[in-house]
């Protein structure tokens, strides 16, 4: 294909698709950035169907679909070939994200140190920093919590450069939570407030609502049920509410709450939003799947319920070993056999 200007209808196709996903349309923005990259393939304009095709892949992951995300990244990937290393990294990254979607951990973990040992150049710092950050999700989704801190380790130096601010507040985002996980609880603290001091509500609400929601999660994971986790889960629904949410996101809102209601002592709340949560099971992956029916059967056990305690914890074991998080799966048949 040889380069042509650029076509009246091309960029009608993409003011389009950016406003649609501007409104948090976002398979209707992917559908619109499939339209720009087909236009732009026909007048021989090879940047701009990259562009397009690499927007639709983030369009197709924001809206949650995983499969179609992956399978548009691939054909970025092999189309592009060796004319531009960081958008091959980049696609590896967003297919790194989609098989963490689908609980398909080993594979999201490869596809983001591919991403990682792609972009060790200055220039490729931004991407290396993205890359790495899918890294340390994918390890310490299933269970790597050591391996993920190593990498935390090697992110934090890497955002010593300078860094877009909302980047540099996603990286002690991801470092936070890997510190809460290996029960650093101190340093999550610590990173999870400079994430709060350096992302902007104003600049980007939507990673605003998750940032709050993957906080408040994590602060209740280590049963850190203070006022700041309140405020972390207000500041989450509020934010999803404003800007509306996907399915994921609600899902998860309700995993926090009836995390917090467990922890506060009111099981009978957080059984009826767990169980909210496990009933949408086939629009939930594996992991959240998992940890859902753990508390629901830590819930149920303190009612002396046991048998319905028994029935969610093996569920919840059965869920982490889909998700190949066989240590979380372990820590439900500890519950079991207590």
């Amino acid at each position: 294909m040889q380069q042509n200007s650029v076509s009246p209808s091309y960029v009608a196709a993409e003011l389009q698709a950016r406003d649609l996903r501007d409104n948090h349309d976002f398979g209707e923005a992917a559908s619109s950035a499939q339209t720009a990259a087909d236009i732009a393939m026909r007048d021989g304009d090879v940047e701009s169907w990259r562009l397009m095709t690499f927007f639709r892949a983030e369009c197709l992951l924001a809206a949650g679909e995983f499969d179609a995300c992956a399978e548009v990244a691939t054909s970025l990937i092999e189309q592009t070939h060796a004319t531009s290393t960081q958008l091959i990294a980049q696609a590896h990254i967003l297919r790194a994200k989609a098989h963490q979607g689908t609980g398909l951990l080993e594979s999201a973990a490869a596809e983001a140190r591919a991403a990682a040992d792609m972009t060790t150049e200055e220039a490729d710092v931004e991407i290396n920093v993205k890359a790495r950050q899918a890294l340390i999700a994918a390890l310490a989704d299933s269970g790597k919590i050591e391996e993920a801190w190593v990498e935390s380790l090697i992110m934090a130096d890497s955002v010593a450069a300078e860094v877009d601010d909302q980047l540099l507040g996603k990286a002690y985002w991801v470092i936070g939570n890997v510190a809460f996980l290996c029960n650093k609880v101190r340093e999550g603290l610590h990173y999870h407030e400079l994430a709060a001091e350096t992302l902007s509500p104003a600049r980007n609400l939507d990673v605003w609502a998750k940032f709050n929601k993957a906080s408040a999660a994590m602060r209740l994971a280590a049963d850190v049920a203070d006022s700041d986790t309140l405020r972390c889960i207000e500041r989450a629904e509020l934010a999803t509410d404003v800007i509306g949410g996907s399915e994921d996101d609600h899902i998860l809102l309700r995993l926090n709450r009836g995390h917090w209601n467990y922890l506060a002592g009111d099981m009978k709340t957080a059984i009826g939003l767990l169980e909210a949560v496990c009933a949408d099971a086939d629009k939930t992956v594996p992991q959240i799947l998992g940890e859902a029916c753990l508390l629901l059967g830590r819930a149920y056990s303190a009612t002396g319920d046991q048998e319905q305690a028994a029935a969610y914890l093996l569920q919840a074991a059965e869920h982490f070993e889909m998700a190949g998080a066989p240590q979380r799966a372990d820590q439900a048949r500890e519950y079991l056999a207590a």
